[in-house]
């Protein structure tokens, strides 16, 4: 924004200390010259200790304002000089801290976000600002990376399928004699795969943008309706689901929270024994949150695994050996889902294999207006 030049805020403080000093200065003298006016006679007869009292009057108010004047005058110019130079100097000491904080504004501004300002001392309102914008400065740091990451995975995971896509149709091209039949079937196989691979990213891209109007929602429901959609799937693999909890009222996108519910249900089933399996839903309520859990058996995870299954296109140890691996982004869109709607999400490996996943939302009544 263009703005019009103006005077710094140093010399705008400069002249408040010194104005402020002149005007407490004046005030002072003021005082000073009534309590002379109250105390001190207007006039007073002359005495000659020689030759006794004289028939003369002195004019003692009219001496005293001749003497004081002048001395009141010095004393002015003088409280001015010393109001700007020492206000100079004290607003220049003040201000050091905004400088270092403008500094660093530009220099993130141009793009470094790795400087961090530091701002040494006690605790005070430039620390406070200081130590506030530090803080950004990492989380807008983090989110940048997390931004560049995710693009140069999504680059990646969209360039496969259209780079299979494109071997298949010049094989196909090469050789008028291919198998007709099995080219559309695996064309179609890797199309389906960028389809739903642009679709999780236009989810992604909805939840972080938290561009949904808020409704209640009851958990529990949310967890049922996924359950029955999934039990063909957890059938197919040989898994048993066990869903069950209380009444779990929170607000937020029917819709996202539906596939949070069917993504997490969904790798339950998927990432868990090759047979014999059993997946494990609960909802409850706590003093102010409503909670999800899923929980599965499986694998041995480590909780240095685990803490990486939130990332975008993270598929974990053998998660891509199943026809039902997905995209990679199953448990990102839980965790921005999540994150949209002000709760928490926790992954904990299970001693004897597997994962529990907890989901953690606001609860409000159910009977409470929008």
């Amino acid at each position: 924004m263009d703005r019009a030049p103006g005077l710094s805020v140093r010399l705008k403080l400069t002249l408040s200390y010194a104005g402020f000093l002149m005007v407490a200065g004046a005030l002072l003298l003021a005082a000073v010259w009534v309590f002379l006016l109250r105390y001190v006679p207007d006039r007073a007869m002359l005495i000659n200790p020689d030759d006794g009292p004289r028939n003369g009057v002195f004019p003692i108010r009219s001496v005293l304002l001749n003497v004081f004047a002048p001395r009141a005058a010095a004393v002015l110019a003088f409280l001015l000089v010393f109001g700007l130079v020492g206000g100079w100097i004290l607003a220049g000491r003040m201000l050091a801290p905004l400088t270092r904080i403008t500094s660093a504004t530009r220099m993130a501004t141009n793009g470094s976000l790795a400087h961090r300002i530091r701002l040494p001392g006690r605790k005070d309102e430039f620390r406070e600002l200081a130590d506030a914008f530090d803080t950004m400065l990492v989380q807008l740091e983090a989110h940048v990376a997390e931004q560049q990451r995710f693009a140069a995975n999504a680059s990646h995971e969209l360039r496969t399928p259209l780079a299979v896509s494109k071997a298949l149709l010049d094989v196909a091209r090469t050789d008028p004699n291919h198998n007709t039949g099995e080219l559309v079937d695996r064309l179609h196989a890797v199309n389906t795969r960028a389809i739903d691979l642009t679709e999780a990213l236009l989810l992604l891209s909805r939840a972080n943008q938290r561009s949904f109007t808020p409704e209640h929602v009851d958990l529990s429901l949310m967890a049922e309706e996924a359950t029955e959609t999934l039990l063909p799937l957890a059938e197919k693999h040989g898994v048993t689901i066990e869903a069950g909890g209380d009444i779990a009222p929170t607000l937020g996108s029917p819709a996202l929270l539906l596939q949070l519910t069917t993504n997490l249900v969904q790798n339950a089933i998927v990432h868990n024994l090759p047979e014999h399996g059993n997946v494990w839903v609960h909802t409850s309520v706590r003093p102010k949150t409503v909670v999800l859990t899923v929980e599965n058996t499986g694998e041995q995870l480590t909780p240095q695994l685990v803490s990486t299954l939130t990332e975008p296109f993270q598929r974990g140890t053998e998660r891509i050996r199943t026809g039902q691996a997905g995209v990679g982004l199953g448990l990102a869109i839980v965790k921005t889902i999540t994150q949209a709607h002000d709760g928490t999400l926790t992954l904990t490996p299970r001693s004897v294999g597997g994962i529990r996943i907890t989901v953690e939302l606001p609860a409000v009544s159910p009977h409470t207006d929008r």
